[in-house]
Formats: structure tokens, C-alpha cells, sequence
């Protein structure tokens, strides 16, 4: 997932199955586990190589732009739309036209399907169609929901089969030339668009039979409150950088200087499995002054698309770019965020659902270890074995 896609997350419904709820609150922002479920998508999705992720609120959509609008997570641009007059899902998109320059990724704020979307996008890259879509199990919607009840043909192009057992998961990939069939009223991608193009065949798919949950009825909001979790929490693998993954010549921030360890990337394959993994790094290289925040974005950019290529994510990135001393206009303060500071590594455990008792720390130095403890997380020194460590924590 090399070439630049953006990610819109649909958050405008209001929820009418869900009153007692809805009333206060819109369905993303409902909590799991004291984590907005649309903070799980948005950490689910910013693993991948997004230019920018939309959200397109409508119904009580304040909150979500208070919470999330026009922040910078794991190097991936979050912005919140708010929408004043509903047009429905397809007519919201037509009105951010001007500001999608990509092709883009539509999923529903109110559903998780746990896919791999670099798959998704690799999935019939040479055929002439407008849309790909993902389908799964129906088990839960009657036949009168539109895109409940498809069915795969010849060349995988999607087809309506009121006898299948397939729905619409409700992930979608578009082109950005399709954007001209997003139109300007009250128009739907579920009712009108993708009805429209599925019978002119010009949509592909193929099943996924990996967890699935949609939180729009009360039956199934019990289901995702009870399982959601066996997804979503698990421990963590904090790890500096410099000296720990890569080659630590002092104040790195060009690719082409940038070189890894031996076994880190084979280490990072071997912790995934178990861990999120999380890198937590002190950049005073930036308030020095010897580069700049895009230039060490860009670092961490090609990083992430190399791993990438190899299927390999980092799930989330905090860097301090301050020092107390030789910090020079905003990034001179003594902050809480520098090792051996915590702010970072607390700023992740507000993110995520972090099994923090089984998670631990890897570092090089004394600071590491100071913040490491400060979070109650377990610190091990880095001793050029980064693999042989990872292996032990990730078996045991």
C-alpha cells in the first residue's frame, strides 16, 4: 500500500435503533472499554499507509470534532466534516469533492470487519470497474436491506441473489474518477449508488470470513460490547528507536541514513503476532534545530511503507521534539513528554486498550528505563539481540 489512498469513515446516522443511547451521544461515539469505538477504528485504520482520514459526522457530531478534528496520528491526517444538512452517505461525500486528490476507501463508523485492507487494495488492481467491496456472513439482516443479499459471479463482479447468504460489509474502495457519481442531494452509497453500478456490473468482491461486528441494533451492540475486546486488547511493545532499531549515528532523519539493525525487522514480524508495537522516541533533533517535524515525518513515512511491503505494521508513533537546554523558540520547556518523561508513553494508554501487565518496554538508555517505570510497564535493555529478546517475551 505504496500509492497515496484515503480513508473516509462514514459518522453522520443517527442511530434510531439505538434511541436510549443515540439521544445522547452518535453510534461511533459509543464507548468500549472507556475507548470511543470510533478511536478502535481510527487505531485499527492508521496502521496502513492513509494520506488522510475523513470523517464525515453529521447527527451530534460536535463531540467528534472536538475529539478528533485535524489531528496527526501514527502519520496519518484525521479531519471531521461536520454536515448541517443530512444528504445521506453518498451526497455527504460529494460536498469534501475539492478535497479528495486520491482514490479512496469508504467504511461505516458503525461496523469492524478485522481485514487486512493492503489485501483489499492489492485485489483486482487491472479490471475495468468503479467499485471493490468486501462481502461477509449474513446473519443478521432480511432480505429487504439492499445490499444483504449478493452474491459473487464470473470474475468476481458483485450481483443481487435474493437466495445468498452474503451481505455487504459495508467497506468499499473507489476510485477518484467515480467521485462524479457522488451526487449533490440526498443520496445513498448502500440504496442508490452501489445498487446502480452493481447492475451495470461494475463492481467487484470477495468474501472475508474474519470477525465481523456492527453495533447498529441492541442485540448487536451486546454481541460487540461481549467480543470486540478479544480484538482490541492485547499487550504492547514500546520501543525506542535510535540504538534499538536502527543504527544510532546521532540525530538521524534521511532514509538514506536510516539503517536497521540486524534481525529488527524479523523481530517486529515475531512481536506482531502478540504485541501492538509503538515506537516512542526523543526527537530534539527538531528543537536543536538540525531538522524539521516534516522532514522527520517523511523518515518515518518510508519506514512505514517499507515495512509495509513486507506486511509488517507499526500500530501507533509519539516522538518529543523538545529539549529543556538546547531547545530553540516553542521547543525549549522542560516537558512531560521527553524521557525520561511518560507523557508519551501515557498519551498511547489513553489510545488503546493496552494489557499493560503483560507489555514491556525496550530501550537503550537510562531514560528509557526511568519512563518505562513511571507507566508500571517492564523495561529491557536492547543489547543488539533485539530478535532473540522478542522471541522470549512472545513465546513465554
Amino acid at each position: 500500500m505504496s500509492s497515496k489512498i484515503d480513508l473516509i469513515i462514514l459518522c453522520g446516522g443517527r442511530g434510531t435503533r439505538l434511541k436510549k443511547i443515540t439521544n445522547r451521544i452518535s453510534k461511533p461515539m459509543i464507548k468500549f472499554g472507556n475507548i470511543f469505538f470510533l478511536r478502535h477504528l481510527i487505531n485499527y485504520y492508521k496502521k496502513y499507509n492513509f494520506q488522510n482520514i475523513y470523517l464525515l459526522a453529521g447527527y451530534k457530531g460536535e463531540k467528534i470534532f472536538e475529539e478528533f478534528n485535524n489531528i496527526n496520528e501514527n502519520l496519518v491526517n484525521v479531519k471531521c466534516i461536520i454536515e448541517k444538512n443530512p444528504l445521506g452517505t453518498a451526497g455527504a461525500i460529494s460536498k469534501i469533492k475539492n478535497k479528495i486528490k486520491n482514490d479512496f476507501v469508504v467504511v461505516n463508523g458503525d461496523s469492524f470487519l478485522n481485514v487486512d485492507i493492503s489485501k483489499f487494495l492489492a485485489f483486482k488492481k487491472n479490471r475495468d470497474y468503479y467499485a471493490k467491496m468486501i462481502l461477509v456472513k449474513n446473519n443478521t439482516y432480511k432480505s429487504n436491506k439492499k445490499l444483504s443479499s449478493l452474491s459473487l459471479g464470473k470474475n468476481n463482479l458483485v450481483n443481487f441473489n435474493s437466495k445468498s447468504k452474503l451481505m455487504n460489509s459495508g467497506i468499499y474502495y473507489f476510485k477518484r474518477k467515480t467521485l462524479d457519481l457522488f451526487l449533490k442531494k440526498k443520496f445513498s452509497i448502500e440504496n442508490d449508488l452501489m445498487p446502480k453500478i452493481i447492475n451495470m456490473k461494475k463492481v467487484v468482491g470477495y468474501k472475508e470470513n474474519e470477525f465481523f461486528i456492527d453495533i447498529g441494533t441492541k442485540n448487536q451492540l451486546s454481541f460487540a460490547k461481549k467480543n470486540l475486546k478479544t480484538y482490541v486488547y492485547k499487550p504492547a511493545l514500546f520501543l525506542d528507536r535510535d540504538g534499538v532499531l536502527n543504527k544510532d549515528y546521532g540525530y538521524v532523519y534521511k532514509y538514506e541514513n536510516f539503517k536497521w539493525l540486524k534481525g529488527v525487522v524479523k523481530s517486529l514480524d515475531y512481536a506482531q503476532k502478540k504485541f501492538y508495537i509503538f515506537i516512542v522516541t526523543n526527537q530534539s533533533g527538531i528543537g536543536r534545530g538540525f531538522y524539521n517535524v516534516k522532514q522527520f515525518q517523511l523518515l518515518h513515512k518510508n519506514i512505514k511503507i517499507y515495512l509495509l511491503k513486507k506486511n509488517i505494521f507499526i500500530n501507533d508513533l509519539e516522538f518529543c521534539p523538545h529539549h529543556p537546554i538546547h531547545g530553540k523558540g516553542k521547543y525549549k520547556i522542560n516537558c512531560k513528554c521527553r524521557k525520561p518523561g511518560n507523557r508519551m508513553i501515557e498519551n498511547l494508554k489513553k489510545r488503546w486498550m493496552i494489557n499493560i501487565k503483560k507489555s514491556f518496554f525496550i530501550g537503550d538508555k537510562k531514560t528509557d528505563e526511568i519512563a518505562a517505570k513511571k507507566s508500571n510497564i517492564r523495561f529491557i535493555y536492547s543489547n543488539n539481540n533485539l530478535l532473540k529478546i522478542v522471541k522470549k517475551i512472545t513465546y513465554n
